[in-house]
């Protein structure tokens, strides 16, 4: 990560009890990010400038844009005077099929409905997942170290993060943005180019649970979403529907399931005597 990209250093008051003095200040970046594909602008999006290839196949995946990561191309990044413009190369039919469906998404910072123009875009079917099994030693322990992969948080105090963890806690990788969404779809686009196996572990993410992260989760084929904050009504819906482990308020000493899969038992076969 780029610290010259992600983070400004500006100059603020500092004060206590009365008392002033003139520091310096790390502060997160937010830039305007938009996505072209072959030629035509499809979303704007408040990001940090960073992992901007993740980014960019990971909002192309979980907005259904692109059906695998082997239909994009290409991708150049090119930074503008009013941000940054990243250009993909994708799939003839895909594109096809983006053209019919376009909308400008150009809003806020995760802001995941802008522009979408009926109910029915608004909450898109969910596709089913097999929900690993993963105990709550795993859970506590990912989540203690999940502070030493957010170097941007530490500093700046304004991004979240989202990380991957195999099945005994370990995050095998991480990635951080102003924005949650961005966070998990940076996340899920490293994990997807670097063929990462979405069965062994479970995403961990610094935010609530919202309907959209269990959506993104599902549509990567990720099984289990721990969060560090509450889920929503819908989010827990859509976990229902998706087979999804959900595991919300995730702090040091507990967390709480909010959808457990029922696992199928394995039949028992009795053998036959002699």
């Amino acid at each position: 990560m780029s610290d010259d990209h992600s983070r400004c250093r500006v100059p603020v008051d500092v004060r206590r009890a009365g008392s002033a003095e003139r520091l310096e200040d790390s502060v997160a970046v937010e830039t305007a990010v938009a996505l072209v594909y072959n030629g035509i602008s499809h979303a704007v999006m408040m990001a940090t400038p960073d992992d901007l290839d993740d980014f960019a196949l990971g909002f192309s995946l979980t907005e259904g844009i692109l059906h695998t990561p082997d239909e994009l191309y290409g991708i150049e990044v090119r930074e503008e005077s009013a941000g940054i413009a990243v250009h993909l190369e994708i799939a003839t039919q895909r594109f096809m099929e983006l053209k019919q469906r376009r909308r400008s998404l150009a809003g806020r910072t995760g802001c995941g409905l802008c522009g979408t123009e009926s109910l029915e875009q608004a909450i898109r079917p969910i596709g089913r997942v097999a929900a690993p099994a993963v105990d709550d030693a795993a859970i506590q322990q990912a989540l203690e170290a999940l502070k030493w992969h957010q170097p941007l948080q530490r500093e700046t105090g304004a991004t979240h993060g989202a990380a991957w963890c195999d099945l005994g806690g370990q995050i095998q990788l991480a990635r951080e943005d102003v924005g949650r969404h961005n966070a998990l779809d940076k996340l899920i686009g490293a994990m997807l180019s670097r063929r990462l196996s979405v069965g062994d572990g479970f995403a961990l993410v610094s935010s609530r649970a919202s309907y959209e992260m269990v959506q993104k989760c599902a549509s990567a084929g990720i099984g289990c979403l721990v969060a560090v904050s509450a889920p929503t009504s819908l989010a827990i819906e859509q976990a229902r529907q998706a087979g999804l482990l959900l595991v919300g308020f995730a702090r040091t000493g507990r967390h709480v399931i909010y959808h457990q899969p029922v696992r199928e038992a394995v039949p028992v076969v009795q053998a036959s005597g002699g």
